[in-house]
């Protein structure tokens, strides 16, 4: 089989886990390519490649680091469906739910074929007059918010045409059932399953008592608007691109018309991760 690597080797034992997979793509006679951002840490005599050019060369995505790899690892893929395999360095790793410990017999498992595949639904954002073409989609999440200015801003928002509420805040969070347990959690966002199919809306700090976020399908459409002021608000996908957006500017955001692919073995679980970065149902004595 033919794999990739994308690490942040930044994290700590990074080095040991990329040479873990390093040596055993060499004995297990596996071709692994590695984005060409880590030439400078690695030995010249591996296969580099950039990021753009893993959808034309490996079969399975390996993401070393925590989500933050991890959403970049999507990216990568686009809308080739890739499947991508998380380890975790160290993080909270709600993506990443894999320890280096065990990515040998991960990686043996899936030569063998003994994994399954988890979709994870996309949101797609497209704002006028703003080229997003090179990052339109997000896992976790699309932020609309007031930029380096602090400020409380009026954000409208509308379902299908019809507008629902004009919130009072400092920001915006559009969410996936993946980014559930991300920003729009600590914004008081509900947790959902991420083989959901369905849209968080939740405001940042609002300044009324009687807005919360809301549950919306897959098959709705959200328009968002930031209304009056001369100053710009800005716009963040994933929490890794970020762009200005003029006030009154319409944002509108969708369900992707593709996934992103998940590696996931028969004794992984959500609710697991859940108890383990969360202490999810633990009282205060348990923990």
């Amino acid at each position: 089989m033919k794999f990739g690597l994308i690490a942040n080797v930044k994290r700590q034992g990074a080095d040991e886990a990329i040479n873990f997979f390093i040596n055993w793509s060499r004995n297990s006679g596996n071709e692994l390519y590695v984005c060409d951002q880590l030439k400078k840490e690695l030995d010249n005599n591996l296969n580099y490649c950039a990021r753009s050019e893993f959808v034309d060369k490996v079969d399975i995505l390996v993401s070393m680091g925590g989500d933050g790899t991890m959403l970049a690892s999507a990216r990568a893929v686009g809308s080739a469906g890739t499947p991508i395999l998380g380890i975790n360095l160290g993080s909270l790793g709600f993506l990443t739910q894999l320890t280096p410990q065990q990515l040998v017999t991960s990686l043996d498992a899936i030569v063998k074929g003994e994994y399954s595949l988890e979709k994870r639904m996309l949101l797609q954002a497209e704002v006028d007059g703003i080229d997003l073409v090179e990052s339109p989609f997000a896992l976790n999440d699309v932020v609309i918010d007031n930029g380096p200015i602090s400020r409380v801003i009026d954000i409208r928002l509308a379902v299908n045409k019809e507008e629902i509420v004009t919130y009072k805040a400092d920001g915006l969070i559009i969410s996936t059932p993946t980014g559930s347990t991300a920003y729009s959690l600590a914004a008081g966002g509900p947790i959902l399953h991420p083989k959901m199919e369905a849209m968080i809306a939740a405001p940042i700090s609002s300044f009324s008592l009687n807005t919360r976020p809301m549950i919306f399908s897959d098959e709705d459409i959200l328009e968002i608007s930031v209304l009056g002021g001369e100053h710009q608000a800005q716009i963040t996908i994933d929490g890794q691109v970020t762009l200005p957006i003029k006030d009154s500017s319409k944002i509108t955001i969708r369900k992707a018309d593709f996934h992103t692919q998940f590696i996931i073995f028969p004794d992984s679980s959500f609710y697991r991760v859940l108890r383990n970065t969360l202490h999810w149902g633990y009282t205060p004595s348990e923990r």
